[in-house]
């Protein structure tokens, strides 16, 4: 079953898809990469850069996020201690339509206490032990936020 979650991330990367041209070279289109693929979610066809989507529901595109849940910490956190960083795209979503697209570059991420592990699950949890993360987006200037589009 489809939750809520999965759908507005297939919302922002869809819109990412459409709305954004790379980063990077400014010249390829981004393409989502297969469900499941660990900490990114698209792919340049023309430089091959990384970033990772993640889609906020909000009241207004002018409200300000404080935190966006991450996914699995293990995975991420094997990639920072090998210092691999990928762009994070945060789609504001309102009544499930884009109304902004940010990104926050890796230099701004490699700041203390923007990635921040949460509680793992409980032993009677049916993915016992599992442990997530979320994005502390309080800790980062204006200026490191870039806004890529809106509507």
């Amino acid at each position: 079953m489809v939750t809520k979650y999965q759908i507005a991330g297939e919302i922002g990367e869809e819109w990412i898809k459409k709305a954004v041209i790379c980063p990077r070279c400014s010249r390829g289109k981004l393409k989502i990469l297969p469900k499941n693929f660990k900490c990114a979610d698209m792919i340049c066809d023309f430089c091959g850069f990384l970033g990772q989507v993640k889609s906020k529901r909000v009241k207004s595109k002018t409200e300000r996020l404080n935190v966006v849940l991450g996914a699995a910490w293990k995975p991420q956190k094997e990639r920072l201690d090998a210092g691999i960083y990928h762009s994070l795209f945060i789609v504001k979503l309102v009544k499930e339509k884009p109304v902004q697209i940010v990104m926050i570059p890796p230099d701004a991420q490699r700041k203390s206490g923007f990635f921040v592990p949460r509680k793992p699950l409980s032993k009677t949890a049916r993915r016992a032990g599992w442990q997530g993360f979320v994005y502390d987006l309080r800790i980062l200037k204006p200026g490191e936020v870039k806004i890529l589009w809106e509507k």
